[in-house]
């Protein structure tokens, strides 16, 4: 049974203040929500602090991007050798990074490939916009986005993909249940080409896009969704804690 995640992505809110007061607002009862993995992804600048916190807890630290350079002359850049050590997951091509930062397939690609190599946990994010969504495109869209991101890749190591639907990305729009559930098996069979059958079905898949704890158990209690990545909602104590304590009691219960 593949064990859920929860992923919160604050995406750039909260000072190194308002961090550590988050974190202590949920930080015990977070760490007793059990048969589950949570992961806070702070901005860069609250990283340490968070990890400090959280150090002696069951919760995991990730950050919300890299370069995939090992170090240079890339100013305002953060590189795997520096997150290494000190988070353990990393979130790569999020949507928001395609669209406003210009990542393309490759860089992700090149992201990827550098996470694994510093052993840090991609959190892989894939999905389709309104227009494409609308045109029929998704499958074609999420297949390419998939396949481009474990190119040249011998072994995933334990990353996690994420469906995020563009059109549902901080809109209060979320896809549908069997929406969500439909295109993660479709995410699994792709990797299933790629990797075989064992590392597809060990492979752990969120849902991402306008998640609350209204919400949850509708993508939460679907057999291909393991887990999801929270924006807005990640940013309330008592949201998060609602969104964890769901999938763990649903996913326990099944």
């Amino acid at each position: 049974m593949r064990t859920p995640i929860i992923a919160g992505n604050w995406k750039m809110n909260t000072t190194v203040t308002e961090a550590a007061e988050l974190v202590k607002a949920m930080k015990k009862k977070l760490n007793s929500i059990p048969g589950t993995e949570k992961v806070l992804c702070p901005p860069f600048v609250s990283l340490i602090t968070v990890r400090d916190l959280i150090k002696g807890t069951s919760i995991k630290l990730g950050a919300q991007n890299m370069f995939y350079e090992r170090s240079g002359a890339y100013t305002g850049e953060i590189s795997p050798v520096m997150l290494s050590g000190l988070c353990e997951f990393v979130i790569l091509g999020h949507s928001e990074r395609r669209a406003h930062f210009g990542d393309t397939d490759q860089m992700v690609n090149m992201k990827v490939q550098a996470a694994l190599a510093m052993q840090l946990t991609p959190i892989i994010c894939v999905g389709e916009s309104l227009e494409q969504n609308e045109a029929g495109e998704t499958i074609e869209v999420i297949t390419r986005q998939v396949k481009a991101a474990f190119e040249g890749v011998d072994s995933p190591q334990g990353a996690v993909m994420a469906y995020e639907p563009i059109w549902a990305i901080g809109t209060g729009k979320a896809a549908r249940g069997e929406q969500a559930n439909a295109i993660s098996g479709l995410i699994r069979s792709v990797v299933a080409q790629l990797f075989g059958d064992a590392i597809a079905q060990d492979m752990r898949i969120q849902y991402g896009g306008s998640v609350t704890s209204a919400n949850v158990s509708e993508f939460i209690s679907q057999p291909e969704i393991d887990g999801a990545l929270v924006g807005g909602a990640s940013l309330k104590a008592a949201e998060f804690l609602g969104i964890m304590e769901q999938t763990s009691k649903i996913k326990q219960a099944g």
